[in-house]
């Protein structure tokens, strides 16, 4: 019986072996030895229907070109079937060297089958013989990838752009095309330009009719000086190419290949900015620039804001320069500014303006000065640098609380001389003259009966004022009101105390708001909305102005808490708050 079982089982390995056997997964190529310039076609070929799953090797230091396509060939001769499934791709080498390209792998019966690994040679690049009917060397004469850079020698910080076009002749039929390659720009700052419409247009390259269409458009500005490339970019096409023969019809008969191409590559030579000359606060402006500082008014009060606008404006790299910064007295408290760009970008550069706008509020009374602003900036139209210096901003404030060290100044006095005279000096009286003191006894005196009699009066007040405790206790919607009432208080002093805390300081301004509506309005916090306060509020015959300002100071309390403030505008808040209350109180 074991012996069986051997036989059985030695006879099923020997029969799957046959069978996989027969299985023939292969790798071809048209050439094992070519120039770097050249391609070549790689088959993978299965001998046995049924197999799938096919999967190509990585093809690494090469680039796949075309494909994959797929051809079946099943043939019957003599009585003897025979089938074949190919996988052929059109690669191309990218450098020089000795390559292996690895097996590929597919799937029959569950088995996984690999194909044999080849060994390519790539040497440099070969001569190919110009045949007038090879498909490659007429797509390669009709289409032509161009980048044309307006400026091949420009300045640091210069900007220059760069277009690229395709050219197509008109005696090919284009039916796709993809960028596999996109451009780099190391060393230049760049910015695409949208191209809005590809839309093929007739144009002349080399002095021969051509369709051209704009496939990219760019700014770029270089950021340091010597030897900078932009580099190529590069397509894969799908081309019908004519045969020079016509079908039935008369109908030119054309072949469709893959095609490949990319533009030159194009060295700039940038030149570095000039010492001579270069002022210290240079900070690398290039181009052609006004610049103005201008205040929106020079005349205000203490606590009072004015804004103060930094702009340059014209044409150049206005988004690589910080700025000059305006400087301010100490009396002056200035925030952070907020800066704008409206800068356009198109073939002529970078245009528009760039600005910083300050907001400046003086804390006391006076006249202060804010200096002079340079900007500096290097001319292209002139090759030279050149400087722009505003003039001087004069803010006088002439309400407000005066400067402390004029208050100090006023109030110091000199020291003055001790003047000696006969008055200095006083003697002390030695005579005096005293009197007996009478004692007046408790017992029957006045004060002995209202002590007396204070306890049966304590009697009738305790109960008097006991049942108005009782009453009150009882009064829920009172004490509801009053409990408001003092808490707003409460929250107000609160508030106060919280200056300069931004969060604790809204939070308790926002309590005191809602319990002094709950306390004369009559309503819940959870009732408390800007409609139902303005619809009893009007009932109460508020003035409309005076609601709206109760409305604002509740949502400065709601947004001031997530952004940035000062003391000053929580200050301002306060006031605020104190003086709308006070209007309403006096309307309810």
């Amino acid at each position: 019986m074991k012996m069986i079982k051997f036989y059985i089982l030695t006879i099923l390995v020997l029969f799957t072996h046959v069978i996989f056997a027969q299985v023939e997964f292969k790798t071809a190529v048209s050439k094992s030895k070519l120039g770097v310039n050249q391609r070549f076609r790689i088959e993978f070929t299965v001998n046995k229907q049924g197999a799938d799953n096919f999967k190509p090797p990585s093809f690494v230091n090469f680039k796949v070109v075309g494909g994959p396509s797929s051809s079946v060939n099943q043939s019957w001769i003599n009585g003897k079937a025979s089938y074949s499934q190919a996988y052929i791709y059109i690669i191309e080498p990218k450098e020089i060297g000795e390559f292996t390209i690895e097996s590929a792998t597919i799937e029959y019966k569950d088995e996984l089958i690999n194909s044999n690994a080849v060994k390519i040679t790539v040497t440099e690049e070969v001569e190919i013989p110009k045949d007038p009917n090879n498909p490659d060397y007429i797509a390669q004469q009709s289409i032509h990838l161009v980048a044309e850079v307006s400026k091949l020698n420009p300045y640091v910080g210069e900007g220059i752009y760069v277009v690229y076009k395709l050219y197509v002749s008109e005696n090919i039929n284009l039916y796709g095309s993809q960028i596999s390659e996109t451009p780099q720009y190391k060393g230049f700052w760049n910015q695409d330009i949208e191209v809005k419409q590809v839309n093929f247009k007739s144009g002349q390259f080399n002095g021969e009719n051509y369709k051209y269409v704009i496939l990219k458009k760019a700014i770029l500005i270089p950021q340091r000086s010597g030897k900078l490339v932009i580099e190529p970019i590069e397509m894969n096409f799908s081309v019908g190419i004519p045969t020079g023969r016509g079908d039935f019809f008369g109908n030119m008969i054309t072949r469709n290949i893959n095609y490949s191409t990319k533009s030159a590559a194009k060295d700039v030579n940038v030149k570095a900015l000039p010492e001579e000359g270069k002022p210290i606060d240079f900070s690398g402006a290039v181009g052609e620039f006004d610049f103005i500082v201008l205040a929106d008014k020079n005349i205000l009060k203490a606590n009072e804001a004015a804004q103060i606008n930094v702009e340059v404006s014209g044409s150049g790299n206005l988004k690589l320069f910080e700025i000059p910064k305006i400087t301010t007295p100490a009396e002056l408290e200035v925030y952070t500014p907020e800066h704008k760009e409206e800068v356009a970008t198109s073939l002529a550069g970078l245009r528009g303006s760039i600005s910083d706008a300050y907001t400046v509020v003086p804390q006391f009374k006076g006249k202060y000065k804010i200096p002079e602003v340079a900007f500096s900036y290097f001319s292209i139209k002139e090759r030279k640098y050149k400087t722009i210096t505003s003039e001087a901003i004069i803010v006088n404030v002439t309400e407000g609380k005066e400067l402390p060290s004029a208050i100090n100044n006023s109030n110091n006095t000199g020291k003055k001389q001790v003047v000696s005279n006969d008055n200095n000096f006083r003697f002390i009286t030695l005579n005096t003259t005293f009197e007996p003191v009478v004692e007046e006894e408790f017992f029957k005196s006045t004060l002995f009966y209202l002590l007396l009699l204070l306890p049966f009066l304590a009697i009738p007040i305790g109960i008097f004022i006991g049942k108005k405790r009782a009453k009150r206790a009882g009064d829920t919607f009172g004490n509801k009101i009053r409990k408001a009432d003092k808490l707003a208080r409460k929250y107000l002093s609160q508030a106060n105390k919280q200056l300069g805390n931004q969060e604790a300081f809204y939070i308790a301004l926002e309590k005191a708001l809602h319990n002094f509506l709950k306390a004369k309005l009559h309503i819940e916090t959870s009732d408390i909305s800007q409609e139902k306060i303005a619809e009893i509020l009007k009932g109460k015959s508020v003035e409309v102005a005076t609601i709206e300002e109760f409305i604002s100071v509740l949502n400065n309390c709601d947004f001031a808490r997530y952004t940035p403030t000062t003391s000053v505008m929580m200050k301002q808040d306060f006031e605020k708050a104190k003086n709308v209350i006070t209007k309403i109180d006096k309307y309810l």
